[in-house]
């Protein structure tokens, strides 16, 4: 019988009752019931590193928001379709503040979740054009599923032996080659956190306007990229974009991850001017709304839920309104992403890991809300079974559609009491295998 921080048998047990076997089937939720249900048999603590949730306290001032928008009866009203004024001023405004973009207000549009922002932008696309999307990955499994679920044909880039000019000719090879009429990516990148350069974003943009592709950019992670200062409004640097570059653009700006608001689920899909007022003739002829935005709000976010939670803009527009003044740095608390993410790295280098996603163009990574690691010799599947052994909870990253062999390690549930436990476990696993 092996001798593993926790009791080999039992942990064997529970993967076989879980029925997870190689755990080449397994989903998140899988893993973290399967790390749940060992700290009860154990009763060891896990560390818990498979969840993309946010672990910080929300700022006062989005409570207190949300708080009077209720007592003052906001709770008995439908919210309209495309938000209420207020959010849609204060989504335009945090925009040019942040991303020295401008956007007029009508193309700001709350969803519940940035996640429901980038299933309506799917469906519109489905319905408009009726082509592919091309995935750049690795990326946020969900928004497979949410092609699949509308039968939105997808095909995927693992980015990771394409950067620079050889990504931007490997995209247009696709474009042509796939019929591409969207492409999604998330910047900084859900799992890698690489981040694409100005010239990438210049390059992707031009391919956008040039072969009519709409661009999806799933800012989740807004100015998480702690290598620069992106927490002044109206100053550059900002958050890097490709609506520098096209008017093919929509970009999901999500309150759970930047704001620490996920509970809540707000987004707000920034549309761009030309393409808000863009008309597609399948969509007069299917809908009798051929304007991609009014198509969005009014017959997308309608059906799906009508409208975004009352209460919740308010919250997302005060904390939107607080950063453009000056008055709120969202990204101060934030950087404790990062600070955590350098002290697992620090100890899984020194155990034998190294970094897949493992540099931007020659420049390291920042330190973030997730990187990538890998020990040698073994696979991803093997590596995340393997860990449960040593109470540490990852994710597989061949779900993610990446081709290398990895894990995704987030940052956000990792306790500040839990350092020293964390660097006893994994010298243990590394030793094991010396």
């Amino acid at each position: 019988m092996r001798q593993t921080p926790l009791d080999y048998q039992t942990v064997t047990q529970a993967i076989d009752e879980m029925a997870l076997g190689d755990f080449s089937q397994a989903t998140i939720r899988d893993i973290q019931s399967l790390s749940r249900v060992l700290e009860q048999k154990t009763g060891q603590p896990f560390i818990h590193l498979e969840m993309g949730v946010p672990g910080l306290q929300p700022s006062d001032i989005a409570l207190q928001a949300e708080m009077k928008a209720l007592q003052e009866g906001c709770a008995t009203i439908y919210p309209p379709n495309g938000g209420i004024p207020r959010i849609k001023t204060a989504a335009a405004e945090f925009v040019k503040a942040f991303v020295g973009v401008d956007i007029d207000p009508l193309g700001c549009i709350p969803t519940t979740g940035s996640m429901q922002g980038t299933f309506a932008t799917f469906t519109a696309l489905k319905h408009a054009c009726d082509g592919t999307v091309l995935l750049l990955q690795p990326g946020f499994p969900v928004q497979t599923t949410q092609c699949d679920v509308i039968g939105l044909r997808h095909v995927g880039l693992d980015i990771h032996d394409y950067r620079g000019p050889q990504l931007i000719a490997k995209l247009e090879e696709m474009i042509v080659k796939e019929n591409v009429c969207g492409m999604v990516y998330s910047n900084p990148n859900n799992p890698s956190w690489v981040c694409f350069s100005e010239e990438e974003l210049e390059g992707i943009g031009a391919l956008a306007t040039k072969h009519d592709v709409i661009v999806l950019e799933d800012l989740a992670y807004f100015a998480m990229d702690f290598r620069r200062d992106l927490s002044h409004p109206y100053q550059a640097p900002y958050q890097a974009t490709v609506a520098r570059y096209t008017d093919n653009y929509v970009l999901a700006i999500s309150g759970s991850k930047a704001f620490s608001y996920a509970g809540q689920r707000i987004g707000v899909s920034c549309i761009s001017n030309a393409l808000y007022h863009r008309v597609y003739p399948a969509l007069q002829e299917k809908f009798g709304v051929g304007a991609f935005g009014d198509f969005f709000a009014n017959r997308l976010l309608y059906t799906f839920s009508s409208g975004t939670t009352h209460s919740v803009q308010h919250a997302m527009a005060a904390l939107m309104e607080a950063a453009c003044a000056g008055q709120y740095n969202f990204l101060d608390d934030v950087r404790e992403y990062g600070r955590r993410a350098r002290f697992m790295k620090d100890v899984l280098l020194a155990n034998g890991f190294y970094l897949v996603y493992d540099n931007d163009m020659g420049a390291p990574l920042a330190d973030g809300f997730y990187f990538t690691v890998q020990y040698p010799g073994m696979t991803d599947l093997e590596l995340t079974r393997e860990l449960m052994y040593y109470g540490i909870a990852v994710y597989p990253l061949d779900t993610m559609g990446s081709l290398q062999q990895g894990v995704r390690i987030c940052t956000s549930f990792f306790a500040d009491d839990q350092h020293e436990l964390f660097a006893r476990r994994i010298a243990a696993f590394h030793q094991a295998r010396g």
